[in-house]
């Protein structure tokens, strides 16, 4: 078990101590042998496990009444930081098919209709369906507002045109949480968003996308894809809002998935150290070493502290978090990377030999760089909500 004691923090109340240690205990079991061979299979089965578990409880939002499924009335962040942290350390597709339930179902979350939540929200705490969340097109990536993708209002119903990809769980999902432009407005203030069924007829998913890291993703397609007008999440034009509300509370989430990354790293790195020997005593005993464990060190703890204090804002204070979030996740996740890199080095040729832990950390953690907004697009959010002051 790696080091608890950041448990101890103010930012922790005991329920989330006891979450802590009791998701830990079942990663040391469940997830022992994934098999990354076939990620659409590990993943339906990582998430059906996980929801046997109760653990997806906390990636949904209970409802006033708890009849949506989750945990708590609300998506508690450090709840969700909790649970990524521990997944990714022991296995980054458990921390991949845990994320994606909530960030694919966030938005019924925030927006849905009692219909719609009381309809999918459950199934996916339960891991009976599997969500995803249907953003980027081939030319809007980190810049959404540029999304060509339509919705067309006809009747009662909603006609879906165009092309969406990089979309995680893209050809397992049972549903997607789809935006699309409807034109209420110019830019941002004209997009929509959809709960598309997939099995509706008109959608389907025409390319699976191969990664370094295996995930299930893929682009999907919209051809003359009728849904019913009750599908649609929030009013006709908030779409955009929507979108940048579920990727708020998820943000900081990513941020604490690269620290269970790079704290996997340092464990790895310092049984490395104590253990290899070289030149007549071990590597830990070489002041490089010492010097990169120190920094592999302190830039775990800053990035832990800028994590939890962005989900300690949101759940505790009530606050908006979109620049605490953009400086966890920018800091994390390039740390994260760092450290990984200097623990790699520890084990010399043996760190890139297929299937050794750090080389499958190593290809891990080069997504969480870009998806849910680049390092770049992180800064450029930090400096607008400085300038905004």
């Amino acid at each position: 078990m790696s080091d608890m004691s950041w448990l101890d923090w103010p930012f922790f109340e005991e329920r989330h101590r006891t979450l802590a240690r009791e998701v830990d205990e079942w990663c040391g079991t469940a997830l022992a042998g994934v098999d990354h061979h076939d990620a659409d299979a590990a993943c339906r089965k990582l998430v059906k496990a996980m929801g046997e578990a109760g653990w997806l409880r906390y990636a949904v939002a209970g409802g006033p009444g708890g009849g949506w499924g989750g945990a708590l009335p609300e998506v508690d962040s450090r709840s969700v930081c909790i649970l990524r942290e521990t997944f990714a350390r022991h296995e980054g597709l458990a921390d991949f098919a845990f994320a994606m339930q909530g960030l694919g179902s966030g938005a019924i979350s925030l927006m849905g209709s009692d219909a719609l939540r009381e309809r999918y929200l459950p199934r996916v705490a339960r891991g009976q369906a599997i969500a995803a969340f249907a953003l980027s097109e081939p030319e809007a990536g980190s810049d959404v507002a540029a999304l060509a993708c339509e919705a067309r209002q006809d009747g009662g119903h909603y006609v879906l045109d165009g092309v969406k990809t990089w979309i995680s769980n893209g050809g397992i999902a049972d549903f997607y949480c789809v935006f699309a432009r409807t034109g209420e407005a110019p830019g941002s203030r004209g997009i929509s968003a959809f709960v598309v069924d997939a099995d509706t007829p008109g959608f389907s998913v025409s390319e699976r996308i191969d990664l370094i890291a295996p995930h299930p993703l893929g682009t999907l397609s919209f051809e003359n894809c009728r849904i019913p007008a009750t599908q649609r999440l929030g009013e006709p034009g908030q779409g955009f809002k929507l979108a940048m509300m579920t990727l708020d509370i998820f943000r900081a989430s990513v941020a604490a998935a690269a620290l269970g990354f790079a704290k996997r790293a340092l464990d790895e790195g310092l049984a490395r150290a104590r253990s290899r020997r070289m030149f007549g005593q071990t590597l830990a005993d070489l002041q490089l070493t010492q010097a990169a464990l120190g920094d592999m060190a302190t830039a775990i703890d800053a990035s832990a502290l800028l994590t939890y204090r962005a989900a300690w804002l949101r759940d505790v204070r009530k606050q908006r978090t979109t620049r605490e979030a953009a400086m966890a996740k920018m800091t994390a996740t390039e740390s994260a990377q760092s450290v990984i890199d200097r623990a790699l080095q520890m084990f010399g040729g043996a760190g890139v030999v297929s299937g050794m832990p750090v080389e499958k950390l190593y290809r891990e953690i080069r997504a969480l760089r870009i998806y849910e907004g680049a390092t770049e697009v992180q800064k450029l959010i930090i400096a607008r909500e400085l300038l905004k002051a």
